[in-house]
Order: C-alpha cells, then sequence, then structure tokens
C-alpha cells in the first residue's frame, strides 16, 4: 500500500495544475499578441498546449507547437533564446510569488495522436477489436 505522501504515486497537485495553466494562458496570449522583441519568433505562429509545473514550483515545462508542425526546433530554439524575456513578460501579467524557470518541449501529442488512428485503422487491429 502506498504511503499517502509518497508523491511518486501522486499525479500534479491542484496547485501546479492551476499555476500551469496560469503559464499557458499568458504565454499563449504573449506569443499571439507578438510580444517578444524577437522577429524570428513573432513570424511563427505558435500554440502552447501544455505547461506542467515541478512540485516545488520552480520549472515549467510548455510543450508547444508551430502551426503546421513545421520548423519545431527552430520554434524551441527560438523560444529558449528569448527565455528570460518571456519569463519577465509572464511575471508582470501574473501575480505569483516566484515565476518558475521555463524549459520548452516539442508537444508531440498530435504525432502520437496521428499514429493512434493509424494503427486503429489497421485490418489485423480492426479484426481484434469487432470480437
Amino acid at each position: 500500500m502506498a504511503n499517502k505522501f509518497d508523491k511518486t504515486t501522486l499525479g500534479p497537485s491542484q496547485r501546479q495544475l492551476r499555476v500551469g495553466e496560469l503559464i499557458r494562458r499568458a504565454l499563449s496570449d504573449l506569443l499571439f499578441k507578438g510580444a517578444v522583441h524577437d522577429p524570428e519568433l513573432n513570424r511563427l505562429s505558435i500554440t502552447v498546449g501544455e505547461v506542467t509545473t515541478s512540485a516545488d514550483l520552480k520549472i515549467a515545462t510548455a510543450y508547444v507547437c508551430p502551426l503546421g508542425g513545421h520548423e519545431g526546433e527552430n520554434a524551441i530554439a527560438l523560444l529558449a533564446k528569448n527565455k528570460s524575456e518571456i519569463r519577465r513578460a509572464i511575471s508582470k501579467e501574473l501575480t505569483l510569488k516566484y515565476v518558475p524557470d521555463i524549459r520548452f518541449r516539442l508537444d508531440e501529442t498530435y504525432d502520437r495522436m496521428d499514429e493512434a488512428k493509424r494503427l486503429f485503422s489497421l485490418d489485423k487491429v480492426k479484426k481484434d477489436l469487432d470480437m
């Protein structure tokens, strides 16, 4: 039986979820408005799918995807390059005591969904599902 204080078996806390969503919205608005002073970054249309935070709220991982899924690595590099400006702008938007360090990762959720759809469309799998 798991200890009720064992953090390895629990999912994110309500606070982690709330802070992650606040950061996701602020980051999404910031990128939509083109408020970062980098013309290369502003020319990309980037979707922020999810932001997760560490248990201590010191690190936030933003899962992003450029429109069309092209230039993913370039988008991650540009966001990382402008991380301090992005973090400063988010701190002005939110009333958090401490704004987490933001890390950017490519959101591969849509790619995994497409692969799952492809697998479910295979005749062999359809036959198993019909049973």
